[in-house]
């Protein structure tokens, strides 16, 4: 029979978190299995000691469990601080049971025995006693079990390297949420420079995150040198990329800081060593003093000097602390059992001390009510140093002492736990958020953009999303990098189409161009003809030859729009000129539209509504069909008119939207009075502002789809959103029907 020991397999068989990411991880469950087995046999004992699974329930260890049951040998397992599946002992022996997984056992406080070897598990580490007050006899250990369990790194540990490794990494955690990104290689060498200035601080983490952010961009920088060579007519094989001087700098301070930082662990380890002899030279010392025979009470100074000595010396090798302890305190009780003569220091001892940890532990119960957790953790880990450095109370009150400080040490730690717990489900939720983005840009339907419209509409959703995503917090550090890369490159994706389309679009562009150039010489040519019928047919087919065609580039088509419409309003207007004969027939006009100024003036107020509504629409449907008056008394008539019929409106509460197409039917024959150019002109103009009021509708719309009504603000934005979108659309229809008067009146000079 042989044990073997391993640790921080980090399965992830039913969740999404693939090791397979990290450099030298990759396939390694199957490398695991095939080296375990070729290992170990089924009479072997296997001791897993934590950070098992990435799993976070029982449905989702599953599979892991289904993989370590599969390996040779018996498996022992114990929880890891990112075992967050563990549960109750009797919730996971009911797991182990029902799912048949008869080669593993659970190792939490008990012990398993086997060919005269035990294998012993516990919630952490106890503090000694007499010097730390914990109490040794097994009533109190069992009385441990019953203490609430935390997940994160036990505090009352007297172990100096691991109260250390707790807090580095804690920091490297909160330092990588807080770091900012650098922009720039500039940016990272500056960095660099700042760090290689106070090594033994550097934090390892962003040390790392600087070096992956460094070649980020200079592979990126490559990338674009490469891609220039090729569309300059070159080669991809013959790329040879140009040498790069930052790189030089990056790797010189990148090997200043690793030379410095060795320099500094070598310095430590040393530093290590000679705090053994010294504590193993206090030892010696004691154990004279206990030894020596001579009076206590004498010895007491030179004793609390060594006490004091002790305490100063700090960090030891790992694997001595424990007996170094362990020897220390046995020495400090047999001194204090040679005082029974001098129970005067003893007790003045014990007050002190006593005050000294009363103020440690009301210290600690206030970092309950701290605001920031992470800082409150490390607080507590200083403080349990100093209850560990400070001397024993008096024997009656050491254990009220030390539970109180325990208690206090269980608040803090679960708070600790508590804000990680939630910390991971914030990234997670922000990467779920992220990850519907990223579906939505990649489930657009290309073949369905067709037009500028359909394409500048769907960049403006497209532009929300990535205001969107920069209001989203981060996501969980091995998938952040990746979620930002498929969204980015689901967004260039997008961007690269869109200017395939533009560059055919403009091509289609320079085609119609041409086009309306000739359509402009033709009506040049045309101008000054005086052949008034024939022209005025020839130019009115050119104009509905014109709205055939397609646009043109925005900064040509009022120039070439101008110079076309010119031509057309010049002959027009001469013919006009020539036509003014029609005055007699303005003057009849004019008379007609006195006359129903006055039918319109005597409707009287006390008609029934219906009945003056259906009068008023005949009457103004009468002035349509009348014709052109002269121009002087053009503003004057209209101006009579238009005051009635508004007055009529109001009074009989007849609807805006139908005053208005009236107005505009009335309107008509004074725009007619520019020839069926200036019909042409309006209806352009009319036709433009469709287009913008549809886009400004589709905006509106697109705006609602990223609006919820979960808030207060929300749900009044929503309701004012949503009134727009209606008057827009009322808007919209009024305009159509005013094109469809300008194309009845087009049609029937035709």
């Amino acid at each position: 029979m042989s044990l073997f020991a391993i640790a921080d397999t980090h399965l992830s068989f039913g969740t999404d978190k693939p090791m397979d990411t990290f450099e030298g991880w990759s396939n390694y469950t199957q490398r695991l299995k095939e080296n375990w087995n070729k290992i170990v046999d089924d009479k072997d004992y296997v001791v897993i000691a934590g950070d098992i699974s990435w799993a976070m329930s029982f449905s989702e260890l599953e599979a892991d469990f289904d993989y370590i049951n599969k390996l040779n040998g018996k498996k022992i397992i114990l929880k890891g601080n990112h075992d967050y599946w563990w549960n109750t002992m009797s919730k996971m022996n009911k797991f182990i049971e029902e799912n048949g997984f008869d080669t593993i056992s659970i190792l939490h406080n008990s012990s398993y025995d086997f060919d005269g070897f035990s294998v012993c598990g516990s919630r952490g580490w106890f503090f000694d006693s007499d010097d730390t007050n914990l109490p040794l006899n097994q009533g109190e250990l069992e009385e441990e079990k019953k203490t609430v369990e935390v997940s994160e790194a036990i505090t009352e540990t007297p172990t100096e390297e691991g109260t250390e490794k707790v807090t580095e990494e804690v920091t490297a955690e909160v330092q990588t949420e807080a770091a900012p990104k650098p922009a720039t290689k500039e940016d990272v060498l500056n960095r660099l420079k700042e760090l290689a200035q106070d090594s033994e601080n550097a934090n390892k983490q962003e040390i790392d995150n600087l070096k992956q952010s460094f070649y980020k961009l200079h592979n990126a920088e490559l990338e674009a040198a490469k891609k220039q060579f090729i569309d300059n007519g070159g080669a991809a094989e013959d790329f040879t990329p140009k040498d790069d001087p930052t790189e030089e700098e990056f790797k010189r301070l990148m090997g200043s800081i690793k030379e410095k930082r060795s320099q500094l662990v070598a310095e430590q380890e040393r530093q290590k060593e000679e705090n053994l002899q010294v504590k193993l030279s206090i030892i010696e010392e004691l154990k004279e003093l206990v030894e020596s025979g001579d009076d206590a009470n004498k010895s007491y100074t030179e004793f609390k000097k060594l006490q004091q000595q002790w305490n100063e010396t700090k960090l030891v090798p790992q694997g001595k602390v424990n007996e170094l302890w362990k020897n220390y305190q046995l020495y400090v009780e047999k001194f204090y059992d040679l005082l029974k003569l001098n129970n005067e220091f003893r007790e003045y001892d014990f007050k002190k001390n006593l005050e000294i940890k009363t103020h440690l532990c009301e210290a600690a119960e206030k970092l309950a009510d701290e605001e920031d957790v992470v800082s409150a953790f490390h607080q507590l880990q200083k403080l349990h140093q100093e209850f560990r450095d400070t001397g024993p109370v008096a024997k009656e009150l050491r254990d009220e002492i030390w539970n109180r400080f325990k208690a206090a040490s269980t608040a803090v730690n679960r708070r600790h736990q508590q804000h990680f717990e939630a910390l991971k489900e914030s990234e997670q939720h922000n990467l779920d958020q992220k990850t519907v983005i990223c579906e939505i840009v990649e489930a657009i339907e290309y073949d369905e953009l067709k037009t500028f419209s359909a394409w500048e509409n769907k960049t403006q959703e497209v532009i929300a999303l990535q205001n969107k995503w920069k209001t989203i917090g981060f996501a969980p550090q091995k998938m952040n990098v990746k979620i930002f890369e498929r969204f980015r490159h689901a967004c260039d994706d997008f961007f690269k189409k869109k200017g395939e389309f533009f560059k055919a679009l403009k091509e289609g562009m320079n085609e119609n161009l041409e086009k309306k150039k000739a359509l402009c010489e033709k009506a040049e040519a045309l101008k000054d003809s005086t052949d008034w019928k024939a022209t005025a047919d020839a130019l009115t087919k050119l104009q509905k030859e014109w709205k055939t065609i397609g646009p043109v580039a925005k900064k040509y088509s009022d120039a070439v729009w101008k110079r076309f419409i010119t031509a057309c309003d010049y002959f027009f207007d001469q013919k006009n000129k020539a036509t003014s004969s029609q005055r007699s027939v303005e003057i009849e006009n004019m008379e007609k539209k006195k006359a129903l100024i006055e039918k319109l003036a005597s409707i009287d107020e006390n008609m029934d509504t219906d009945e003056a509504s259906t009068l008023v629409r005949e009457l103004m449907k009468e002035w349509n069909t009348i014709g052109h008056v002269p121009f002087k008394e053009k503003d004057k008539l209209y101006k009579q008119y238009h005051g009635l019929i508004d007055q009529l409106f109001d009074r009989f509460n007849i609807s805006a939207s139908n005053k208005k197409l009236s107005n505009f039917r009335s309107n008509i024959s004074n725009i007619q009075g520019g020839g069926s150019q200036s019909l042409y002109r309006e209806r352009e103009k009319l036709v433009r502002i469709y287009e913008n009021m549809k886009n400004e509708l589709q905006t509106y719309e697109n705006n609602l789809g990223f609006l919820t009504s979960s808030s207060k603000k929300g749900s009044s934005l929503l309701t004012e959103l949503n009134r727009k979108v209606d008057k827009l659309k009322a808007d919209l229809e009024l305009v159509l029907q005013k094109i469809k008067v300008i194309d009845e009146s087009l049609k029937a000079e035709e």
